[in-house]
């Protein structure tokens, strides 16, 4: 089987070339779903000469088989519900709020760990290109762009190596443009399409931070 990307940062460069609309423009700003968005989202705003920042959802996975999303939860205490699957399973609300909590404090401690004191990049009225690398349930993804709404916005790109067709179309209606390169089918799983998807860790996103710190204090 062909894999299209050889690896998260290919992946990344490859999303830029279609997004050269966004370069050299001081509205843009590119926000990375952390772990596995960062390195894409990297490349995207080296290519485009656009700051870099995280922006935080964790999963919501049902005990026992926590690949399966019931949804998810993302900075500014935004919850998103995968109603099919919560009511298929008969998910009582006590388990939904357990699982939230917990993953409520790894999402608080990855904010301290990857970002220590510094604020999150301002997004009100900016163009928000928002990354990962790519789509599975779309529930992370889902999260983050509720959350983000909230923050005001001028527009919001969605940009993703790949994704199931109908998971990718499903995001036509919530951004203001969806990029998906690669959306094969049957899709099965994110991983299947990277000839490299070994995991991205803590230590890679917060050098990756730091690079493109150093890249945007010079100009």
């Amino acid at each position: 089987m062909t894999r299209p990307f050889r690896d998260r940062r290919e992946a990344g460069r490859l999303l830029a070339q279609h997004l050269g609309q966004y370069a050299n423009r001081s509205d843009v700003i590119v926000l990375a779903l952390p772990r596995g968005g960062v390195p894409v989202g990297y490349e995207i705003a080296a290519a485009l000469h656009a700051p870099l920042d995280l922006f935080l959802v964790r999963k919501l996975g049902v005990p026992g088989q926590e690949e399966l999303a019931m949804g998810a939860i993302a900075m500014g205490g935004v919850r998103v519900l995968n109603e099919e699957v919560v009511r298929s399973l008969r998910m009582p609300s006590k388990v939904i709020n357990t699982v939230a909590e917990r993953e409520q404090r790894e999402l608080e401690r990855r904010a301290c760990l990857y970002r220590g004191n510094r604020p999150p990049l301002d997004v009100s009225g900016r163009t928000v290109i928002l990354v990962d690398d790519g789509l599975a349930t779309g529930a992370t993804m889902r999260a983050a762009i509720l959350a983000l709404k909230q923050l005001g916005p001028a527009s919001l790109v969605m940009a993703v190596p790949t994704g199931s067709r109908e998971t990718c179309e499903a995001f036509n209606p919530l951004v203001d443009e969806v990029l998906c390169l690669c959306t094969p089918e049957p899709f099965q799983a994110v991983g299947l399409w990277y000839e490299d998807f070994s995991q991205t860790t803590d230590r890679e996103v917060q050098q990756l931070l730091a690079k493109a710190q150093e890249h945007a204090r010079q100009g």
